[in-house]
Formats: structure tokens, sequence, C-alpha cells
């Protein structure tokens, strides 16, 4: 959380709200200055499942989740941003696949909202599975849909990069897993669109997929900039297939 007085009570409410009632909830605030932590206490007060970690500097998205997957105790590690938001099945449905399936690593649809929560009538529908070849080529999981099993992998951290860092994290799942992740047809959460989001400016999305290619994934600057260009032709001819317009969410 960083700065999240708008969006957290409702992204909060969406895992107390779950069907699937045996989680624990690990909020990592990022040095907010608004009142996000007066928000926080008021639910921390009533449901002992839900702890605050705080930082005493902004460290970045990435610093931030690892120390919520140190302190986590759970069998399966999921994400969720603070503008986001979780459908009542999602856990449920999650879980009850990835036993069902062996699954080490699971990820479904998602469906995006505006920043007033407001459906923009967008499915981003996720593969049946995904290889870690294919997942190189861009990056597959919505991060609000992504699971891991921890007994299966141990806990993946985030590598350390200021962006992307969450492909680079289930990049690493998916390679260990040595099998496919598994994808789940229906939409499990709500993907809030911001205007000052990093998807909505091509050129910082472009240089920041080259970092997790070259620092991330240690490839040469030859080996980095093919990949780039790789992923333009799978962002543009492959991955715009998954986008499905629908009339009502």
């Amino acid at each position: 959380m960083f700065n999240s007085e708008a969006y957290i009570s409702e992204t909060i409410n969406s895992v107390i709200n779950q069907t699937y009632t045996n989680w624990e909830l690990l909020l990592i605030d990022d040095c907010s200055n608004d009142k996000t932590i007066d928000i926080v206490n008021d639910f921390i007060s009533r449901y002992p499942n839900i702890k605050l970690f705080r930082n005493d500097m902004n460290l970045g998205a990435a610093i931030s989740r690892n120390i919520g997957i140190e302190a986590a105790k759970g069998q399966y590690i999921a994400f969720l941003d603070a503008d986001d938001l979780w459908k009542p099945n999602k856990l449920k449905t999650q879980i009850e696949f990835m036993q069902a399936q062996n699954s080490d690593v699971c990820f479904s649809s998602y469906e995006q909202i505006d920043e007033l929560g407001k459906p923009l009538n967008k499915l981003i529908k996720a593969l049946p599975e995904l290889t870690y070849k294919n997942f190189l080529k861009s990056n597959y999981i919505g991060n609000l849909t992504g699971m891991y099993n921890v007994n299966g992998l141990g806990k993946i951290k985030a590598p350390n990069l200021r962006k992307r860092q969450d492909w680079l994290l289930w990049l690493l799942a998916v390679k260990k897993s040595g099998k496919p992740a598994k994808g789940i047809a229906e939409s499990l959460a709500y993907y809030r669109v911001r205007k000052d989001s990093m998807s909505a400016n091509k050129i910082n999305l472009l240089k920041h997929n080259y970092w997790v290619y070259k620092k991330g994934l240690g490839f040469s600057t030859l080996k980095s900039v093919y990949y780039i260009l790789v992923f333009l032709f799978e962002h543009f001819f492959v991955k715009s297939k998954q986008v499905v317009s629908i009339s009502k969410i």
C-alpha cells in the first residue's frame, strides 16, 4: 500500500468476503502519508488474521512484497495490490483447482474497472496453461490472480527491480516448478486501470521489460533486445486476442 486511502477499504473487504475463510492478510505499507494507516487499523482491531507491516521509508513493490512473503505462514501465497479487488470465490476456486490439478502455479482471467470502480467491459482471458518458454515472450499472469504453492516451491521472492518485478517472480516460480502454470478461464478478480499506471506509458513499459531480461534474468544485451522484439510481436499480434469485450461484469 502507498497512499491508498481511496481504495484500501474496498480491497480489504474483497478479502474478508472470500468464501474460503482460512486466510491471513498481510498488509505492507510503503510509507504512506495519507489516511491509509487509520483505515487499516480499524480493520485490524476487528480481524485478528489481518496484520500490518510498515516501512520506515518508501522501498518499492519488490521489497514490500518480499516482507509479506517472508512473514506468510500459509501453504499458498497470492498477491493483491491496494487498488484491485478479488471476487468472493477467488481463493476457494484456485485452491481447489490447484489441488485437483497438482499445480504449483495458477492464475485466472480477470476484468478491468476504472478508477471509480466502474466496469470497462474488458475481460483478460487466461491461457489454459503457460510454459516458461512462452512466458518469456510476455507477462501472461495478472499478478492479482496469481497463486503459488509454498509446499511445492518454497517461498519465491520478487527480484529487486523497481518495475515488472511481479513478472519476474512468476517467471521464477514457473521455472522452479518445471511444469506449466495452469490457467482458470473464469474471471476471479477486478484490475483497476489507473491513469498514472506504467502500462499507459508504452515507452517506459519497453524500458522496464528490457531490464527484466537484462538484469532480472541475466540475458546478454543482444538476447535482451531480441526478446524485446519478441515481446512486441506477442503484444500486438498474439496477446491482444486475450482481451475480450463483454457487455456485463
